[in-house]
């Protein structure tokens, strides 16, 4: 690929010497303009106000138009002397992560070629340090007389420049939004996802200029001298009254060019139209209308027998409930009686073998005088 700049890349005190060239190229088919009478060629011709004459490629040069109408020439030796670090360079400023980017200021796009053996090693540092780093350099260069802003981004085995508008060249915004005060429903949001969802994704490789393919139809049937292909009636859409409709239809034809099962009209298509939405739950009992506006009798008795079954136990626990706790009353009553009992029995114990004791006592003292008085006698 032909360079169309060729500089460096200034990243701290590294030097990477580059060349620029295109990335991306236009398909378009292009035209001339011819005179329509007889088909001659139309020219522009590049004419000497001065001098009324026509003058070749190598005699045209650049000025700058003062105020006054006056020009200043300008050389590239003027512009090669601009007293800017970018003249030559792409310099490097900071390195950020890619979403910082907005889409917005994104413009054309070129690959950066390492110029010569000695930037092949600089090369690879700077491009497997923005692959490790998940981030992307923004730079600054001069190109085609003005300095521009760039962002540098790793592309296969290559470092791709794209260059960026500056921050103050994108408009915001403003008054193109709708009104505020628009509702959006959940069901209408269900719609518009199960819409996608059908969609899909795609390859960007399979989709190709439709456009540029039927005019080249066209230049090759008016060459050969057939009659250019009819031209197929275009849809016209109608005025959207119903926006929930609108994204069922839009549902059901996306499926149809699927050739997936449930775009034709009818139920199949309306259940597909919904599928992402929640569905009421329907019960498996037969409704009063099934029924002739009767509840069946099986129905009935087993409700009947059930409620029966239902009071017969209630009532058997309750009485059960109630003899125990007429025994619990009964044992709570015997346990506190042979208590007060036990205590009884235990004082008139205790009492009993006091009184004995003090008679013992009073039996030992009365022996022992007497025998003391007995040895008082003898020894007298």
């Amino acid at each position: 690929m032909r360079s169309i700049w060729n500089g460096a890349i200034s990243f701290g005190l590294v030097s990477i010497p580059i060349k620029l060239v295109n990335a991306t190229e236009s398909h378009s088919v292009s035209f001339r303009q011819i005179h329509t009478e007889d088909g001659g060629r139309i020219r522009y011709r590049k004419v000497c106000e001065l001098e009324d004459r026509e003058v070749t490629q190598g005699e045209i040069g650049k000025a700058y138009e003062d105020a006054d109408g006056s020009m200043i020439p300008i050389t590239d030796e003027d512009l090669s002397h601009l007293p800017i670090p970018t003249a030559r360079t792409i310099e490097i400023v900071a390195f950020v992560p890619e979403e910082r980017i907005d889409p917005l200021q994104m413009g054309s796009a070129y690959y950066l070629a390492a110029s010569g053996a000695p930037a092949a090693k600089p090369y690879t540092l700077l491009r497997e340090a923005l692959k490790r780093s998940n981030r992307v350099a923004i730079a600054k260069y001069a190109l085609r007389g003005r300095e521009r802003l760039g962002m540098l981004r790793v592309v296969g085995d290559a470092i791709a420049m794209h260059g960026l508008l500056w921050p103050d060249e994108v408009r915001a915004p403003e008054g193109v939004a709708p009104d505020a005060g628009v509702t959006v429903r959940d069901q209408e949001l269900d719609l518009a996802d199960a819409l996608m969802d059908t969609l899909g994704e795609i390859e960007l490789e399979d989709l190709h200029d439709e456009y540029r393919e039927a005019l080249e139809e066209v230049i090759a049937a008016k060459a050969s001298g057939e009659a250019p292909p009819e031209t197929p009636e275009p849809a016209t859409p109608g005025k959207v009254l119903d926006l929930m409709a609108a994204l069922e239809n839009s549902v059901r034809a996306a499926r149809e060019s699927r050739g997936e099962e449930g775009g034709a009209a009818g139920e199949g298509a309306e259940e597909a139209a919904v599928r992402n939405l929640p569905q009421r739950k329907t019960s498996s009992r037969a409704t009063p209308k099934q029924t002739g506006g009767k509840k069946s009798t099986s129905t009935a008795a087993k409700k009947t027998a059930a409620k029966k079954a239902t009071a017969s136990t209630a009532s058997t626990a309750s009485t059960a409930s109630a003899k125990k706790s007429t025994a619990k009353s009964t044992g709570s009553a015997g346990s506190a009686g042979s208590a007060r009992s036990g205590k009884k029995t235990a004082a008139k114990s205790t009492a009993k073998k006091a009184t004995m004791g003090r008679e013992t006592g009073r039996e030992t003292a009365t022996k022992g005088t007497a025998k003391k008085t007995a040895a008082r006698r003898r020894s007298a």
